[in-house]
């Protein structure tokens, strides 16, 4: 997974083509930590079709609040740069999984 920031998260996600998958974490959230592996491997099978790229929200709170993350853990899928889709709060890897095949 690709470690985006407010220095290059224009770069990696709202300039690129194609799919990218933000995974917004924060280092105090247990349900964040405990989903990342997963989402990790994910980016095994998904990988040649989805850019993953994890945020971490408590080191970038402005671009947090400007992507609208409200609550985590937050995983949002960008299409060419623009948010199309996002699973936030309980989040299970099934409707992580289930919001990457609907937006290939």
């Amino acid at each position: 997974m690709i470690e985006v920031n407010k220095k290059n998260f224009e770069d990696e996600v709202q300039n690129y083509t194609g799919t990218a998958l933000v995974d917004f974490w924060g280092p105090k959230c247990e349900p964040c930590k405990e989903l990342m592996p997963y989402v990790e491997k994910l980016e095994d099978t998904y990988g040649d079709k989805v850019k993953f790229c994890k945020l971490d929200t408590s080191a970038n709170r402005r671009l947090s609040i400007s992507q609208r993350v409200i609550g985590l853990p937050t995983i949002a899928i960008y299409k060419n740069g623009k948010k199309v889709d996002e699973v936030t709060s309980d989040v299970t890897i099934e409707m992580v999984e289930e919001m990457i095949k609907r937006n290939l």
